[in-house]
């Protein structure tokens, strides 16, 4: 079992910057691939970025491209999602996940365990 919270929500001006994290439990988080998704207003729940648990590989949205970075840090069970020159449209909620193996990263269902998610609110 994983517990997974996320922290580093906010309100923030177009261009502005946030870093998420996600904080997990248990003691095989190194084992665990992390996925990034967002859900907006009326809109269904997508992928932003994952991060596989060996090598390790990272995806990412081609809407966050270049602008977003994942990373991880297995000795303090965490995961991160830095976010640079923010937009409007990235305003959602954002949800980390955990999954085991390291295939199909960008599927939400493939995904064992979430975080209650955090509002990212980006002004105009």
């Amino acid at each position: 079992q994983v517990q997974l919270v996320e922290s580093g929500g906010g309100l923030v001006q177009a261009g502005g910057s946030l870093r998420l994290s996600c904080a997990a439990s248990g003691r095989r988080f190194s084992t665990y691939s992390m996925g990034w998704f967002r859900q907006a207003p009326g809109k269904e729940r997508e992928f932003v970025s994952a991060i596989s648990w060996y090598y390790p590989s990272t995806e990412y949205a081609d809407s966050v491209q270049g602008r977003f970075t994942v990373s991880r840090d297995n000795a303090k069970n965490t995961a991160y999602l830095q976010m640079v020159t923010l937009k409007p449209e990235d305003t959602a909620v954002y949800y980390c996940a955990a999954k085991s193996g390291s295939r199909n990263l960008r599927s939400l269902l493939d995904y064992e365990y979430w975080g209650q998610g955090t509002q990212v609110t980006v002004s105009s």
